[in-house]
């Protein structure tokens, strides 16, 4: 078996970054054997009794979902659950999200009403949600406004671009400081982002130490600190030898002032 060494699969790594939101080489190569099993899944089902005729304007491959297993992004996953339990647990009868997954926000609404801002607003007509328009580095809230707030894997993105947000270097303590700014004495912000050595990867995300988030939240004290390690284990009151040694773990943090 040849074994590359380092330099060779980061650069590997690196080209497939630049090409893969154009085309997915990796994705491409499983399509071709994954289309033969297309064809072959509909010639069988054609030749079962009671079969429906099918169009050929009416096949709709999707031949990429036969795993073992049900595929998951863990940091996402465990994240919005984690939240959403901490969440529930307080009772409060309203809720501010800042721009964190919209699956979250939406299933979140079942039990608190969710108000969300982003500087791209969620159009959604749904009981128990208002969607605002707003940026997490001036938010449409008073000093000490907020009781229950959180921001889930967004604030290592602030600065960059990528939503079309202002580039900034300073995005990610900005962020911060809007979200402890707004936050009520006694509140509670349930916080995560991206954990492992420092660096910058322009223009996905920033990942950050434990010790720069709890700099950029001193302000605020930390309640709890709850994590997903480097194989994507989730861990309550994670040990912080998992995070401050990981290379793209996430950190779940609940602060509060």
């Amino acid at each position: 078996m040849i074994r590359f060494n380092s330099p060779i699969k980061n650069f590997a790594y690196f080209c497939y970054r630049w090409i893969a939101p154009v085309i997915d080489p990796i994705k491409l190569l499983r399509s071709i054997p994954n289309y033969f099993g297309f064809f072959a899944d509909w010639l069988r089902y054609k030749s079962l009794d009671g079969a429906e005729r099918v169009k050929l304007s009416d096949l709709w491959p999707n031949i990429h979902d036969k795993t073992s297993t049900t595929p998951f992004l863990r940091h996402y996953f465990y994240q919005d659950v984690w939240a959403a339990r901490n969440i529930a647990q307080t009772g409060v009868v309203s809720h501010v999200d800042v721009a964190s997954r919209i699956d979250f926000v939406g299933f979140l609404t079942s039990v608190t009403h969710v108000t969300f801002i982003d500087i791209r607003p969620l159009e959604a007509d749904l009981p128990n949600f208002t969607g605002k328009a707003g940026s997490i580095l001036a938010m449409p809230f008073a000093d000490g406004e907020i009781a229950s707030l959180s921001c889930l894997h967004v604030a290592e993105h602030i600065g960059l671009g990528r939503y079309g947000d202002p580039l900034d270097p300073q995005g990610t303590i900005k962020a911060c400081k809007e979200l402890a700014r707004v936050l009520v004495p006694g509140g509670r912000l349930y916080f995560s982002t991206p954990i492992g050595a420092p660096r910058l990867c322009f223009n996905a995300h920033r990942i950050h130490s434990v010790d720069m988030i709890l700099e950029y939240f001193s302000d605020l004290t930390l309640v709890r600190l709850d994590g997903i390690d480097d194989a994507n284990r989730y861990h309550d009151n994670i040990d912080r030898s998992l995070l401050d040694g990981a290379n793209y773990a996430c950190g779940l943090f609940i602060f509060t002032k």
